[in-house]
């Protein structure tokens, strides 16, 4: 039983994200509860499917420590306020003539 409902608590995680960004809401708010849903998934998955809810105390902690480590790169790369926003416009990247 504990492994459905952790099931059902993805599906809704995952159905919930879609409806905010295909409702196009966007901004800060947004983006840091896109990355919330994203984090708590995670952790689901690997505490219940991975089986390390009642594993040992070390294994737990290198992979939440993993967790939180990629969490933080995803945050420190795109930068916060970034997240929020709609797809990015493309670079216009004109390569520069040397004369």
């Amino acid at each position: 039983m504990p492994l459905q409902r952790t099931w059902l608590l993805l599906v809704g995680a995952t159905v919930t994200v879609l409806w905010m960004r295909e409702d196009g809401l966007a901004g800060l708010t947004i983006g840091t509860a896109t990355l919330a849903i994203a984090y708590a998934k995670a952790r689901l998955v690997i505490l219940d499917f991975m089986e390390l809810r009642h594993a040992p105390l070390l294994w737990r902690c290198l992979l939440e420590g993993w967790l939180l480590l990629i969490s933080g790169l995803i945050v420190d790369r795109n930068d916060i306020r970034k997240l929020g926003r709609g797809p990015s416009q493309p670079i216009n990247r004109a390569k520069s003539v040397r004369a």
